[in-house]
């Protein structure tokens, strides 16, 4: 049986709750540092409610190697698109071992989906926002449907269109949090030193940001590290961080 659609007037009460919610902790606690803001949201604000998504891409291992520290039992949610660099799924299992992370959540596309959009695989070659759709968003949206919560990499630095990244922000009904929001590259570099952080092996060949094998690129010098990304298209984002996501959470599937 299909489920009773929520009232539209509950929907935006719930996201008006949520998106008080995320500038009171943004207020609060966005100025910690990153470990004690991972520990707070953890132990404290969403026990047992919460997870991270990790990409293990190109700056992954320090938000992992924190969470580590924090509670290894935390869930991990990773995209595997199918579309995947073989050094991107290599990393994540190197990281996972290095960590001792015990609870790595893999969340695929959906087949019938991706018959039905995407039969041929060919899909990123004209129509990437698309693509990235069934391959992307719509999975996290059910791999971070049964959380309050969760964490993300993400920082000011990387982009201009992350300029104003808040610590805390509203997401439909629930909270994401970006820990590193307010690092920089810098800060980024010297704690993957501090610690012997393993590098994801793209890295060394210019990739500074590092998604599907087909739509990444190496980073050019002098541009932004999210430059390589669907080089040639009017795209910046994949649509996970975008308002597609808060669609797909606020459905009243999940």
């Amino acid at each position: 049986m299909l489920a009773k659609p929520r009232p539209l007037d509950h929907i935006v009460d719930v996201e008006d709750g949520a998106a008080a919610k995320a500038a009171g902790f943004d207020a609060l606690y966005g100025h910690l540092s990153p470990i004690e803001i991972i520990e707070r949201s953890a132990n404290e604000l969403f026990h047992d409610e919460i997870a991270a998504v990790s990409s293990f891409g190109a700056d992954s291992a320090v938000l992992l190697h924190m969470i580590a520290k924090i509670d290894r039992t935390l869930p991990v949610v990773f995209l595997d698109t199918g579309k995947h660099f073989e050094e991107t799924l290599g990393y994540r299992d190197a990281l996972v071992a290095d960590f001792g992370l015990t609870n790595i959540r893999v969340i695929k596309p959906d087949e019938a989906a991706l018959e039905r959009i995407d039969p041929t695989g060919n899909l990123h070659q004209n129509n990437t926002d698309a693509c990235c759709n069934v391959r992307k968003v719509e999975p996290l949206a059910r791999g971070i449907a049964p959380f309050r919560a969760w964490f993300t990499g993400r920082k000011r630095f990387q982009a201009s269109t992350r300029a104003a990244l808040p610590v805390f922000e509203a997401v439909g009904p629930r909270i994401r949090i970006n820990p590193l929001a307010r690092w920089t590259t810098s800060d980024q570099a010297g704690y993957m030193r501090a610690h012997a952080l393993r590098e994801n092996p793209l890295v060394a060949y210019g990739y500074l940001s590092i998604g599907c094998f087909p739509c990444t690129q190496p980073v050019q010098p002098g541009e932004d590290a999210r430059s390589g990304r669907w080089a040639g298209h009017a795209k910046t984002e994949c649509g996970i961080h975008l308002s597609g996501l808060e669609v797909s959470l606020t459905d009243a599937s999940l």
